[in-house]
């Protein structure tokens, strides 16, 4: 039974089968309200209201001509799709998706899973960059390098904005800082600061707009993915998907809290608070245009740096107090 139980969380919930529909569902959402935000109307034809759509350029996709350039490093070329999105649903599987206390423990939950999700986090910035490198393709690597620069701004802030809420909960695992600010939801407006931050650091890391420097179609077609196309192209823009849902699910256990009730009502709550950070997320998008990648590392320096310094110190403050 316990084997069988495992198989389940893996495949079937929250694992893959739910990573990939969850996933597409978030894309949709996205696409959907971000055409709406600039008076246009998004997917419309492919199931209600263009739902399927996501799932119908995936298939689309895979079904497309897979093409190697000549040149490229083809052994990396095409582990490296597949390799990221094994890393990015490992993450997802790291997230509390119901279970908000001990009592309701995941398979995945330990004491310091929220360092670990971080840690994966990072890596598809590493595997974009090596995407590029390996296409040997002017474009892919000039994409390549913009997004390591960008990963030197982002990162640090992004790092002490997320622990900040774990600090003040005194522990390093999601599930119980979850369950902390569950049971005093006040403390949770003692990281509004962070909580901004993080968003804009996940919109960097995301790669969207004002942040879409390393595939801007207007400097370098396509950037990393320029020379990417059929399966390979299909299971990256998956893996993109994840990783939002991904950093989505993290600012929402950290900075929204968990919710009790078993598996049913922690899923609404999940998917409640995950559309709630991806709409901020679509509405910067919506409301910005791109900046220089130099402009990107400045920025992150001079104002998201010390801003998440300031919230880690009133947390600090905070967390000697109520102690």
């Amino acid at each position: 039974m316990a084997t069988v139980n495992t198989l389940i969380y893996l495949i079937i919930y929250p694992g893959l089968l739910f990573i990939f529909l969850y996933s597409t569902f978030v894309e949709w959402y996205d696409r959907k309200l971000y055409a709406r935000l600039q008076n246009r109307m998004g997917p419309t034809h492919t199931g209600p209201s263009g739902l399927l759509q996501p799932i119908a350029d995936f298939f689309k996709l895979m079904a497309k001509e897979d093409i190697t350039p000549e040149r490229a490093d083809k052994t990396m070329f095409a582990a490296l799709p597949p390799f990221g999105l094994a890393i990015v649903s490992t993450a997802m599987l790291l997230l509390p998706v119901w279970n908000y206390s001990l009592e309701q423990s995941s398979l995945t939950s330990f004491n310091g899973d929220i360092i670990v999700l971080l840690y994966l986090l990072s890596l598809p910035t590493f595997i974009f960059f090596l995407a590029g490198w390996s296409s040997t393709n002017l474009f892919s690597t000039i994409g390549g390098a913009r997004v390591l620069t960008m990963l030197f701004g982002y990162e640090v802030p992004l790092f002490l904005a997320v622990l900040s809420p774990a600090v003040l909960a005194d522990s390093w695992r999601l599930a119980e800082i979850a369950a902390f600010y569950r049971q005093q939801p006040a403390l949770a407006l003692v990281n509004l600061l962070g909580f901004i931050i993080a968003l804009i650091c996940v919109q960097a890391k995301l790669e969207r707009t004002p942040f879409d420097i390393p595939h801007a179609e207007t400097e370098i077609v396509g950037g990393t993915f320029t020379e990417y196309s059929g399966k390979k192209l299909a299971v990256f823009r998956l893996m993109l998907d994840v990783e939002m849902v991904v950093a989505a699910g993290l600012i929402a256990t950290v900075f929204l809290g968990g919710f009790p009730g078993g598996p049913i009502l922690g899923l609404i709550n999940f998917i409640i608070k995950t559309l709630l950070v991806v709409f901020f997320l679509s509405l910067i998008r919506a409301t910005t245009s791109r900046i220089r990648v130099d402009q990107v590392v400045s920025f992150a320096w001079k104002y998201l740096a010390p801003l998440a310094v300031l919230q880690l110190l009133i947390v600090i403050i905070v967390k000697g107090l109520i102690s």
